[in-house]
């Protein structure tokens, strides 16, 4: 019995509200002008002084403008209490024809409710001049006419009203005719031409004139035609409508082409003067849009869909005229029947989407709902579901407010899904349905979670700045501002780290960006801490780790380390002409900074003074002789070395090696000394002494072979320049010159040259080993030794 008196309770309190709420609507709605063409965000009224409220009340209490019409033209400032206008209006659009044009609005205070009235009045500038329907108007008067005889003339449209409309009608300067402006029925103006002299065709078969149609605004518009007067033979008898006015009555969703009326006018005339054709008189763009008349038959059809919502009633002007020129006016007056196509249509002013569970009775939302039919197409009634724990109260003028029955229990349901139904007593009955989601706000019990305990990122180096790295994700199973987690960057356990400089993270959705571009040989990985924070209060948070790995970029060339490349004298090679096919020249000794496969290095051989004489091996860069050398070589030889990685693109360098062919060099094989063995010190020493025989005997031999070569190489033509040696001085480098293809330093010679030799010939080769040295002091002296090379 409890809750019985409790719900007769509460319908006792939402009587009386409601009953405060209309005691405080003001009847007398509050009137405003404003002229058309008025630019937006003009003042209309201090529209908080009219309500005697302060302006910072408005603010307070929720107030809001509404507008009866779709377009919300007005706007309310809450902070001033100023009424303003949202857009420039036109009077032509908003109203068309009717004079008196006024927009209807009300003003709503939300906290508490209350309601008000208001009037605009949208004052008609002249803003339109009058306009002809057609260039050019024929007119066909017989020449038997009398004095004073009256003809109709095509009416002028102005879109303005009142004074701005058109007034009055004038015609060129003329002996025969002048215009009266006459006043319609409907309150337009219509010119009629009189003659004011008897026509003879005889004497002037056609006149042109002049009409001008003339507003009354200041300055005033006018329009022209150009009016035609064919003058005709006698035709005494006018066509006559048999009724006039023709009452019709059409439905609004009648097709098109649809039959509406038949008019028929007589003529006592006989052949083609009582002939009839009929044809609109004095009608508008919307009539002749809308309508269509057959000009034999007199029938009426319709070509444009009606509204009755838009107008109710045309009244439709008819002519007929006969073969003679004569004509007569009849008039069709069509009512459209309203029919039931307008579902009712609900607009919501004001909606609370979340609702705490511990709230009291609460408004979740204001609305409005209208029908745009008449009578019982009209009438609607307004319901929600019955097992909802929520009530509709009205409030004013199909205002209606849906507040909380009682408070609400998010454990037991968290979302209500309202569907409001609005339907009207029209025949078929027509009904809108609108849904309100209203969710129950929880409390900050949940902290956010990531997606991952910890992520991963790969991002090549040499990357543009602020380039997306990755994106963490972390979720919260609270709702509202509870869930919106906010990301950052935590400060790294490694205090040397400039976190700051590398990463940057967007505190809204977790996308991470590079701040610089990364350098993989200066910093191959990384890692730190991201939190996530919900924005309840209070605030909860939790942390995932995320490890930033560099991917290396091939941006590193090969770097010769020799033979150097840095602008100094050449780098010149000694090969003996004895070299037999795959002797060791150099060795090309290049390293990449990149690494895998960016550092993968391949040598080739891109040019050569002489092609086929030498080869580079591609995988470690050795120089060698591909075939035996010949007397007929050049001495001198350019080799260009191109080093090239692996990577994509593959970057490449190119070292220069000059190359010389010496004459008359020997390979001795020196063999290292063998350490003494302590317990055969005897045997040691015979084996010293049969070595030290056996290179002098060596030396000796090459000495004398080389002089036997030189004295007959001069027998021959001394001039050729390919077996002289280069007279630029060049610096020495340690060559191989035993076969094997190292560049160890176990046995040395030393070359000399003479000073004053133009020919650059050798003077003597001779072994520079410190234990193993043969002093000669006083060749030395006589010798200037230029250039020095040591062999291994």
């Amino acid at each position: 019995m409890e809750a019985p008196e409790r719900i007769q309770a509460n319908r006792q309190v939402a009587a009386f509200v409601v009953m405060v709420f209309l005691s405080q609507a003001r009847c007398e709605p509050f009137r405003y002008s404003v002229l058309e063409e008025t630019v937006g965000g003009s003042l209309i009224a201090h529209l908080a002084e009219d309500l005697g409220l302060g302006s910072g009340e408005l603010a307070a209490r929720a107030a809001r403008v509404v507008s009866d019409d779709d377009k919300q033209l007005l706007q309310l400032d809450r902070q001033t209490g100023d009424l303003l206008l949202r857009e420039k209006l036109d009077r032509e659009e908003l109203c068309g024809p009717v004079e008196q044009c006024v927009l209807h609005f009300h003003v709503f205070l939300e906290t508490p409710m209350q309601f008000f009235q208001g009037e605009l009045s949208i004052q008609d500038i002249n803003d339109h001049s009058p306009v002809f329907p057609d260039r050019e108007m024929l007119l066909n008067i017989p020449e038997n006419s009398q004095l004073g005889s009256v003809f109709l003339l095509k009416v002028a449209q102005d879109l303005d009203v009142g004074s701005n409309g058109l007034q009055k009608y004038t015609i060129s300067p003329n002996s025969h005719f002048h215009v009266l402006t006459r006043n319609h029925s409907e309150g337009k103006k219509y010119p009629e031409l009189v003659q004011d002299k008897e026509l003879d065709r005889e004497e002037q078969p056609e006149f042109s004139l002049t009409l001008t149609a003339l507003d009354g605004g200041s300055p005033p518009r006018s329009g022209t035609v150009v009016v035609r007067i064919l003058i005709l033979d006698v035709n005494d008898n006018a066509p006559e409508f048999v009724h006039s006015p023709y009452e019709a009555q059409v439905l609004e969703n009648s097709p098109l082409d649809f039959p509406i009326v038949q008019v028929l006018a007589r003529d006592a005339d006989a052949g083609n003067y009582g002939r009839v054709s009929y044809d609109f008189s004095q009608v508008s763009d919307e009539i002749k849009q809308t309508f269509s008349i057959n000009e034999v038959t007199g029938e009426i059809r319709l070509t444009k869909k009606l509204d009755f919502e838009k107008i109710k009633s045309y009244h439709v002007e008819i002519e007929a005229t006969d073969g003679g020129g004569l004509s007569g006016k009849g008039t069709v007056i069509i009512e459209v029947v309203d029919v039931n196509d307008n579902a009712p249509e609900l607009t919501v002013t004001s909606l609370t989407s979340s609702i705490p569970e511990n709230a009291p009775e609460t408004v979740v939302s204001i609305f409005r709902i209208r029908d745009r039919d008449s009578g019982d197409n009209g009438k609607m009634i307004c319901s929600i579901p019955d097992n909802l724990p929520f009530i509709l109260k009205p409030t004013f003028k199909n205002f209606y407010t849906l507040l909380t029955e009682s408070p609400l229990d998010r454990e037991k349901t968290s979302e209500y899904n309202i569907t409001i139904t609005v339907t009207d007593l029209g025949t078929p009955r027509l009904k809108t349905e609108h849904k309100i989601t209203v969710l129950v706000s929880d409390v900050n019990d949940n902290a956010p979670a990531f997606s991952q305990a910890s992520y991963t990122l790969f991002i090549r180096e040499n990357n543009s700045p602020a380039l997306h790295m990755g994106t963490i994700s972390a979720t919260d199973r609270d709702s509202g501002a509870n869930a919106q987690v906010t990301y950052s960057l935590l400060p790294p356990h490694d205090p040397h780290l400039a976190l700051a400089s590398l990463v940057s993270i967007n505190a809204d959705n977790g996308h991470l960006f590079a701040v610089r571009s990364l350098d993989y040989e200066a910093l191959r990985a990384f890692e730190f801490r991201v939190g996530a924070t919900d924005a309840g209060s209070p605030a909860l948070s939790s942390e995932a780790l995320v490890r930033v790995v560099v991917v290396d970029d091939n941006d590193n060339a090969p770097f010769v380390l020799y033979p150097m490349q840095n602008g100094s004298a050449p780098c010149t090679e000694l090969v003996p002409r004895a070299a037999e096919a795959g002797y060791l020249v150099t060795k090309v000794v290049a390293v990449d900074s990149d690494s895998g496969q960016n550092a993968w290095l391949s040598y080739q051989l891109l040019k050569a003074t002489e092609p086929g004489l030498f080869s580079v091996w591609a995988h470690n860069g050795e120089v060698r002789t591909a075939r035996v050398l010949s007397e007929r070589e050049a001495p001198k030889h350019r080799l260009l070395v191109l080093v090239k990685d692996n990577g994509e693109p593959p970057l490449s360098v190119t070292v220069t090696l000059h190359v010389l062919l010496v004459d008359g060099f020997s390979q001795p094989y020196l063999p290292l000394p063998v350490a003494p063995e302590e317990p055969h010190a005897d045997s040691l020493t015979v084996y010293l002494v049969i070595a030290l025989a056996s290179v002098s005997s060596l030396f000796l031999f090459s000495v004398l072979l080389f002089v036997t070569l030189r004295l007959c190489r001069r027998n021959r033509d001394t001039s050729v320049g390919r077996y002289s040696v280069p007279e630029s001085h060049f610096p020495g480098h340690l060559m191989d010159v035993s076969g094997t293809g190292t560049l160890s330093q176990s046995y040395q010679y030393e070359v000399c040259m003479t000073g004053d030799s133009r020919t650059g010939e050798f003077k003597f080769l001779k072994p520079i080993i410190p234990n193993l040295l043969v002093p000669d002091t006083g060749r030395e002296g006589k010798e200037n030794c230029r250039n020095s090379f040591v062999f291994s």
